[in-house]
């Protein structure tokens, strides 16, 4: 049971960490097939008009997390203010699990083993072999690419079925790849592979539903594979909404026991 709690809690750890995007329309082939010659200046240019701009998100999300061993249902409760917070509440049937993230720090606690982490973002990512940000996690969040598309140089890569760009030099221990719809220019998906390594990180925004004339995801999927196991996390956004206010409630409860990730 105790192995069961610390494997869950982990659990809870990498779908709150690994835990949209608006549409223009645009001019395609008649086949809705990516244009050969469309130049990557113009699609940049494309797909930074077309990142989504929030002040205030709110959802509720449904969560299944899978490591091909066990299945595991969580909701999901969060809030985003923007470059400011990313709150989480986690529940199953009751509530569970609760992060905060700041660009300063990562605040955590569980009930079931009543432990809880507060430190910089830096110990996560080297628990978890990534050097994500907190513009980097709020942006896979609401379905933006990772990187400012307007400040790097880029490279397409020919596809069949997508505009594919990826950064002709990366100065991060991981290289995206970055593959937009061709009709609606929406993010379909972001991978990452850790340089030097077999490790991997893979988001796709399956599906996306319109809420006041814009579109954002709907669906998300999350693929982690660490060079041993394979992990997959299925978020359904049941709810979202774009309060005025938005109020961020966190206090970790007395006497719970500090994680250490050193």
């Amino acid at each position: 049971m105790l192995k069961f709690k610390r494997e869950l809690e982990l659990v809870i750890i990498s779908v709150l960490l690994l835990v949209s995007e608006s549409c223009k329309s645009v001019s395609v082939l008649p086949n809705k097939a990516p244009i050969k010659n469309i130049t990557t200046k113009v699609l940049t240019n494309k797909f930074n008009n077309s990142r989504i701009l929030i002040k205030n998100f709110r959802a509720r999300v449904k969560v299944d997390y899978n490591d091909q061993k066990r299945k595991q249902q969580l909701n999901l409760n969060i809030r985003l203010i923007n470059n400011k917070a990313i709150w989480i509440s986690a529940n199953m049937l009751v509530p569970i699990a609760k992060i905060l993230i700041t660009p300063e720090e990562v605040s955590f606690f569980e009930k079931f083993q009543k432990n809880y982490f507060q430190g910089n973002i830096s110990l996560i990512n080297n628990k978890l072999g990534t050097n994500f940000k907190f513009i980097d996690i709020q942006n896979l969040l609401i379905g933006n690419p990772i990187s400012d598309l307007g400040k790097i140089k880029l490279e397409r890569i020919s596809h069949p079925q997508y505009y594919v760009l990826t950064p002709l030099s990366n100065e991060n221990i991981f290289k995206p790849t970055y593959f937009f719809d061709p009709t609606t220019f929406l993010l379909k998906e972001q991978r990452f592979i850790l340089i030097n390594s077999n490790q991997s990180l893979t988001i796709k925004y399956n599906k996306h539903q319109v809420i006041d004339g814009e579109k954002y995801p709907k669906e998300i999927e999350i693929s982690f594979y660490n060079g041993k196991n394979y992990l997959q996390f299925s978020l359904q956004f049941l709810k979202v909404d774009f309060p005025l206010e938005l109020s961020i409630p966190f206090l970790i409860p007395e006497g719970y026991n500090k994680i250490d990730f050193q």
